[in-house]
């Protein structure tokens, strides 16, 4: 495919994505219809459809609408190209730009545009970040970096950057967890590497390997992963010497948990309905997304304020549910991918007034100024009198 023809089925998947489908399923419907495309092309139409998502409102602005054909008109514009040399209508590339689009020039873009911010979300995104609002924005219209956790029960990070390498995967170490590497090249490989099928590496997020660094030691401990998902923060948690129970609200999210284990040489208990308590009870809950939209752009579209009031509701009642599983020594970690003051502190704050006994530890906003994503993390266990 020539670079217009990507941009062109980049447009139409856009197009599908406006209207409701989600990013994924246009994607792959596309691939599926267009046998000719090979893996790089693949990739690079995947890579332009994400870049417009996270830079949605921009694109359109500096596009003049916000269809496909804009978005990908605006991120041309955004890259300082001029979209006259793409939109040829020659072969499979976009049809030539009309004489409105050739003339239309942007007005000027306001700071929530131009940070592609939802705009009902900004006052409470600013009042949250403070001085990190902009730059926190700013960095989720990025692609977000790909990060390794290295399963240190069974090798070192320094080993593991070798063994990625003899793969062509180019990994360095990350600050912000001491498990953490940072991919620099290759990183379509990672999933047909030897580290990774060996279960020595897996993909996570630098700022959850963060979360987990920051709980108290595990080892010996039994831990209860309250809303486990996919398994990222059990394993981790097993490869530090936890006894992981997961457990999930929807069951069939845990499916990838026993063959990842596997791999992970960890032992780990699934559970629909646990029972008894635990040293450490885990609850990474529902949240906006909103320190991962980079990850999930469409996420940040998608979200409406019912919705997020309906999520400060599930994350009540699972911290209510959870602490009864804590022991009276143990600890309650709640934790979101969110840089919202009204999932984390303020959150917390409402659960420990309707819970007297007990007191905040410690608690973190992570930032993607830390190098991950955004995370928040609050430690909670009994009053000390």
């Amino acid at each position: 495919m020539t670079p217009a023809a990507r941009l062109q089925a980049a447009a139409e998947i856009l197009d599908q994505t406006l209207n409701g489908m989600p990013a994924e399923q246009a994607l792959t419907r596309w691939a599926r219809n267009s046998r000719y495309a090979g893996s790089k092309d693949r990739a690079a139409v995947r890579d332009i459809v994400f870049d417009a998502l996270r830079c949605k409102r921009s694109f359109a602005h500096l596009g003049g609408a916000e269809t496909g054909r804009g978005l990908i008109l605006g991120a041309l514009r955004a890259q300082g190209q001029d979209p006259a040399a793409q939109f040829t209508g020659t072969g499979h590339a976009p049809a030539p730009l009309t004489p409105a689009e050739a003339a239309y020039t942007p007005p000027p873009m306001p700071q929530t545009v131009a940070l592609d911010c939802p705009e009902w979300l900004a006052p409470q995104l600013d009042a949250s970040l403070a001085a990190q609002f902009a730059p926190a924005l700013q960095a989720l219209r990025q692609r977000a970096p790909v990060f390794l956790r290295v399963n240190t029960a069974r090798i070192s990070r320094d080993q593991a950057i070798a063994l990625l390498a003899q793969d062509g995967i180019e990994a360095t170490l990350h600050p912000l967890a001491p498990t953490a590497l940072e991919v620099k090249t290759n990183p379509r490989a990672i999933q047909q590497s030897k580290a990774y099928l060996d279960g020595l590496v897996e993909l996570q997020d630098a700022a959850s390997q963060a979360v987990i660094a920051a709980l108290p030691p595990v080892q010996g401990k039994t831990v209860l992963d309250y809303c486990a998902g996919g398994g990222g923060k059990a394993l981790a948690l097993a490869a530090l010497g936890a006894l992981v129970t997961a457990h999930d609200a929807n069951p069939a999210r845990m499916q990838d948990i026993p063959p990842r284990a596997k791999r992970a040489q960890a032992s780990i208990t699934l559970s629909n309905r646990p029972e008894g308590q635990f040293d450490l009870v885990l609850t990474d809950v529902p949240c906006s997304g909103s320190g991962s939209w980079r990850r999930s752009p469409a996420g940040k579209w998608a979200l409406t304020p019912e919705g997020l009031e309906k999520l400060h509701l599930i994350q009540a009642h699972i911290l209510d549910k959870a602490k009864t599983h804590m022991r009276h020594d143990g600890y309650l970690a709640y934790v979101t991918c969110s840089m919202l003051a009204s999932e984390n502190h303020d959150q917390i704050t409402a659960f420990l007034g309707r819970n007297p006994d007990l007191e905040l530890v410690k608690d973190r906003q992570f930032t993607p100024q830390d190098g991950g994503d955004g995370f928040y993390l609050a430690l909670i266990n009994t009053r000390k009198t």
